[in-house]
């Protein structure tokens, strides 16, 4: 692990995107689902009108901005019924780039989660969670897309309620949270460009209505390459909890099912206002 002094000299000579100050490594760009394309039936857990289904298609392998193998583009489609055509807009976020003449096409490539979540409990409605990776740049950056989509029963429609996506590959996350007192609730790491490198930590919270609001943005105390294994959402989560008003000091630390090496929690410490794994 580099050193204070080592990181903060990189950073300044503009090398943030080539190395990864944070606190545990990117995936590889060769680790990628070994079956991309999927067909999900939304009929039955949605209680929908019409058979809707999802279907995702995968194209010709390509290689990616590294030159490695990588999987070709990939399709998501809403079917309503076995012959309906393709709806794809509430399940496609539209193409970004940092300028207009950028090379790098972000389209996804990987699926990293397509599944059915319950952010109100098993006999609530239900979301359908969509997560999907682009291409890998030379420097191993990656888009990763998150969306939640809920079922409109009167319009026997789906619809979009959550999308954000982060790049870079600094151990940022988006994370939706299936259990516990944030059950709902989607939490977001992304990481300073500048002192003191830390994250900003965001959690969206559902409403009644059915919509996300933030309902919480602070600076972590959690920083690049500080040698804690846990991923910045665990490490943050007492403070998270605490400021929602669902953790008070003294209780039982909230703590992840594992640490960062796989390994059971079984003696979760506060240091400086940051969840570690004794």
């Amino acid at each position: 692990m580099r050193d204070g002094i080592t990181l903060v000299m990189a950073l300044a000579a503009g090398l943030m995107s080539f190395a990864v100050f944070a606190q545990t490594p990117p995936a590889s760009p060769t680790d990628r689902p070994a079956t991309q394309g999927t067909q999900l039936d939304l009929h039955k857990p949605f209680h929908t009108r019409s058979p809707w289904r999802l279907v995702v298609t995968e194209g010709v392998p390509v290689k990616d901005y590294g030159d490695n193998d990588a999987p070709g583009a990939l399709t998501l489609c809403l079917h309503k019924g076995p012959a309906g055509p393709c709806v794809s807009d509430p399940v496609t976020l539209p193409l970004r780039a940092p300028t207009p003449d950028y090379a790098i096409a972000w389209e996804p490539h990987y699926l990293r989660i397509a599944k059915v979540v319950y952010p109100r409990g098993p006999t609530a409605a239900p979301f359908l969670l969509l997560v999907t990776g682009s291409l890998y740049s030379g420097d191993g950056d990656q888009v990763v897309a998150t969306q939640l989509l809920a079922y409109d029963d009167g319009r026997d429609a789906f619809r979009r309620v959550y999308s954000k996506s982060t790049d870079h590959n600094n151990n940022q996350e988006i994370r939706f949270i299936d259990h516990g007192p944030l059950r709902g609730s989607v939490i977001t790491a992304e990481p300073q460009d500048r002192l003191p490198y830390g994250y900003w930590i965001v959690v969206d919270t559902l409403s009644q209505a059915g919509a996300y609001r933030q309902s919480l943005r602070y600076l972590s105390a959690t920083r690049y390459a500080d040698g804690n294994p846990l991923a910045v959402i665990d490490s943050e989560m007492p403070t998270i909890e605490r400021r929602l008003g669902l953790w008070k000091p003294g209780e039982p630390l909230p703590s992840p099912a594992a640490a960062g090496d796989g390994k059971p929690c079984v003696k979760p410490t506060l240091r400086h206002s940051e969840l570690w794994c004794d």
